[in-house]
């Protein structure tokens, strides 16, 4: 008889079943228990990992509330990570509004209440001063290739979560994972925790964090320098994504860390990237599906093959659209500047591309006459008379569509809408708060207020719509579109520096992406279901860029797009004897 043999050391019986890497569960083969000494620790019948997914589907649905699903989720990604991908990637549509927005807002809000496992991330606090290198380099997987990072100020449209804000990092590095085959060996959720000034939660005793008030100034500073200094060195080709910095914080570290290291930002970046990429699909439709060639942008015409068939692009152009947002921090003044930083490529000169760009802030329309403006929001001052709030501005600037990055639900009130189809036969509509119980207006209510003429698109995804007996789908600006095949470029190809125009190309290879039967649709992104081919065009297209920038530390592969395949994580068991 011919002898078993273990193809590598593993560890054996319950230290095997701990490890949520390896562990298969009750899919261990007959073989694999007897060599591996869990014989009488499982039920005797050998399951498929079909059968293991319609289990915990079945799970998940017989669930009553979204954050029971939420915690049963966390709770097999924590014992069985290999099973959770697989049924995150075959059902994503119906399970990535779980782990992410808009049940992670829930989950943030409860996250001391619900929390059962220490060993998602990592928490560092001020008191780890000096040892941050120790710490980080006592992480078990050694080949951290993403870190997403927060301090939990600007949780979602939460506020300060303070470390229950961990699980934002969590859920963006399981989506890391499900939509662009980065390993999930490969990723490290980071928390720092500098405190809070959220009253409740140092008066709840549930909470897990530091019960002192937020550091700030200079001991805040020399914290994040050691951090992301002792992060380059255990981690050499680490991308560190900075997640839910408040305003003061975000774009002070993005500027200060963008050039010397391998960073971004992504709640300004990647924000700023999804929603252009929306921003061309409206115009599309706004125009009217003009997909005339001299409508198409020169070099980023290029036929696309991620669908099995060519595309050709499509992309609307956005010179003559006026924009204006509600909301004037980190993620509305990114999606400004990368407006017109695309403005520009159609000719605008800066001047004129801002003109084109407004804001509605908490004291009213940002005009050029006050005295309280921010270096960034003065950038985009109007020159011109106030308004007290978003309607009073619609009626005085006429814009085309209206972004809403305020966390303030329901400011799109009624007459909001019906300003906006006043002025236009198709208005852009893009209430991008998250989670839904913060976005500015819902999809029913756009499409009513607007008689079913809005186009639409949200942060958090809302049900389609019946309207006047035509079935509307709302686009769901979702920065998953963007940042996992961004982190799937860079981190394999060795890119050293994330640069603007990478998210230039994203969003215009996004909206490349946007097919006929899409439009037909009204949404304004692909569906959900493809977004693993999506977040490998994206891929290609930064990785591309960096090549020509000479930004990347590997070798160009002679099929890219190819390579790029061959490195995405399939969640697959494979065979232990």
């Amino acid at each position: 008889m011919k002898k078993k043999t273990i193809k590598k050391i593993y560890p054996k019986g319950v230290d095997l079943l701990r490890d949520p890497l390896l562990n298969k569960g009750t899919a261990f083969t007959q073989k694999e228990r007897e060599a591996l000494g869990l014989l009488g620790f499982l039920p005797a019948r050998v399951n498929s990992m079909k059968n293991q997914v319609m289990r915990v589907m079945d799970n998940i649905r017989g669930k009553s509330t979204a954050l029971e699903k939420y915690v049963y989720l966390t709770a097999l990604h924590d014992r069985n990570k290999t099973l959770f991908y697989r049924v995150l990637i075959d059902h994503l549509e119906e399970v990535m509004p779980i782990v992410y927005t808009p049940t992670v807002g829930q989950a943030c809000l409860e996250y001391g209440h619900i929390f059962r496992s220490s060993t998602q991330g990592l928490f560092l606090t001020a008191q780890h001063k000096g040892r941050m290198r120790k710490i980080l380099k006592q992480w078990p997987l050694k080949d951290v290739r993403v870190i997403v990072v927060t301090d939990g100020e600007r949780i979602l449209g939460l506020g300060d979560l303070g470390v229950d804000g961990m699980g934002i990092p969590v859920g963006k590095l399981m989506l890391y994972t499900a939509c662009a085959g980065i390993h999930p060996e490969q990723c490290l959720p980071v928390t720092l925790d500098v405190g809070t000034n959220n009253e409740a939660l140092l008066k709840d005793p549930m909470y897990i964090g530091i019960t002192d008030r937020r550091l700030r100034g200079k001991a805040y500073d020399d914290l994040i320098e050691e951090f992301v200094t002792a992060a380059r060195e255990v981690f050499p080709h680490v991308l560190i994504q900075f997640e839910d910095f408040a305003n003061e914080n975000a774009f002070r570290l993005l500027a200060k860390y963008r050039d010397r290291a391998c960073m971004f930002n992504d709640d300004i970046q990647g924000t700023a990237s999804v929603a252009l990429a929306g921003l061309y699909s409206a115009a599309m439709i706004q125009g009217g599906l003009n997909t005339d060639q001299s409508q198409r942008s020169g070099d980023w015409g290029r036929p696309n093959y991620y669908f099995g068939k060519e595309i050709k692009s499509s992309v609307g152009r956005l010179k003559d659209q006026k924009i204006l947002f509600v909301g004037a921090g980190e993620a509305g003044l990114g999606i400004g500047e990368l407006i017109v930083a695309a403005m520009k490529r159609e000719g605008l000169s800066e001047i004129e591309a801002r003109r084109r760009c407004l804001f509605v802030d908490s004291k009213g329309l940002v005009i050029s006459s006050r005295t309280d403006l921010t270096e960034r929001k003065r950038a985009f001052a109007f020159d011109g008379s106030g308004a007290a709030d978003c309607l009073g501005a619609i009626e005085l600037v006429k814009p085309t569509a209206l972004f809403g990055t305020s966390g303030q639900q329901g400011i799109f009130t009624k007459a909001v809408l019906e300003a906006m189809a006043r002025i236009n036969p198709r208005p852009i509509i893009f209430a991008m708060s998250n989670p839904n119980s913060r976005s500015e207006c819902t999809a029913s209510e756009a499409y009513e207020f607007t008689q079913g003429q809005a186009i639409f698109a949200s942060g958090s995804p809302f049900a389609p719509v019946n309207y006047g007996g035509k079935l509307l789908k709302p686009g769901q600006s979702n920065n998953a579109y963007i940042f996992p095949g961004m982190g799937l470029g860079i981190t394999t190809c060795h890119i050293k520096h994330v640069t603007d125009e990478m998210f230039f190309v994203a969003a215009k290879t996004l909206a490349e992406l946007v097919t006929e039967e899409d439009f037909k649709s009204g949404t304004l992104y692909p569906p959900l279901n493809q977004i693993r081919k999506v977040s490998l065009a994206i891929a290609e297209a930064i990785a591309s860029v960096a090549y020509q920038q000479k930004l990347a530390g590997k070798p160009r592969p002679k099929n890219l797009r190819a390579y790029l395949q061959s490195q995405m994580y399939e969640p697959l068991y494979v065979p232990y004897v």
